[in-house]
């Protein structure tokens, strides 16, 4: 019992500190028009779950894309608006070069590396922002994660108690740190936190918003629908300065 309660202790002082280190706050965003549709997008983490929805949604609605990955022996798309750059995103140079001409940036970056301390999510995040800022591209869209700032608990008790903190919770910490840096960033950004991602067929976004999600049931969604969302705010402004939930 003792044990029991001594866990339940830790989750919450996790969920408190996950609530006060990660983004609260909605920041007013002034676009000046510029008449120019966004169409070279580079995206991030693109041999990922979502990444891969993303590239395929993208070159589907007829963006050109360029896709940013570690290893492009893990995509297997070939199109003739799409170009593959291997990459690592804690090498600023890298992420440079592969931003230089774009429209927009969309990061879908992740990592499975759980059971360590590290700063991939933060301090790549931290390299596409710097890189975007010297180049002139103005548009971030990122997903991150429901369960950190104003949206911790959001994601039902098995996460809010087991999962986020016994298997994510440096993967999480880290996930705040990422949001901050955007936050701060002088650019146009969108802040996409999804529920629990699946790999069901897309049915579309039923919820979004800042207060979605449940703090008892598991909230889901298909990283499909995830990927259309993300792709929505290249040509919409109202969601520009928030982080914003989505889940079925």
């Amino acid at each position: 019992m003792t044990l029991l309660l001594l866990l339940v202790v830790y989750a919450l002082a996790l969920a408190i500190g996950l609530a006060r280190r990660g983004l609260t706050s909605v920041t007013k965003i002034s676009v000046a028009p510029t008449g120019r549709p966004l169409t070279r997008i580079l995206i991030i983490g693109a041999s990922g779950g979502t990444g891969r929805q993303l590239l395929v949604r993208a070159l589907e609605q007829g963006y050109v894309v360029r896709a940013f990955v570690r290893d492009p022996g893990k995509l297997s798309v070939e199109h003739p608006h799409l170009t593959v750059v291997r990459g690592d995103v804690l090498d600023y140079s890298a992420v440079e070069q592969a931003v230089r001409g774009q429209d927009a940036v969309i990061s879908a970056l992740g990592h499975k590396r759980f059971f360590v301390l590290t700063r991939i999510l933060s301090e790549g995040t931290r390299n596409m922002l710097r890189a975007m800022e010297t180049h002139g591209v103005r548009r971030f869209i990122c997903e991150t994660s429901l369960g950190i700032g104003d949206s911790v608990g959001r994601m039902g008790l098995y996460y809010s108690l087991l999962v986020i903190p016994f298997i994510l919770p440096l993967y999480f910490w880290d996930k705040t740190r990422q949001e901050r840096l955007i936050a701060a960033s002088k650019l146009e950004w969108v802040i996409v936190r999804p529920a629990v991602l699946t790999n069901a067929v897309g049915r579309g976004v039923s919820h979004h918003g800042r207060k979605i999600g449940s703090f008892l049931w598991t909230a889901r969604i298909a990283r499909a629908d995830v990927a259309d969302f993300m792709l929505k705010q290249l040509a919409s402004d109202s969601n520009l300065g928030t982080a914003v939930g989505v889940c079925r």
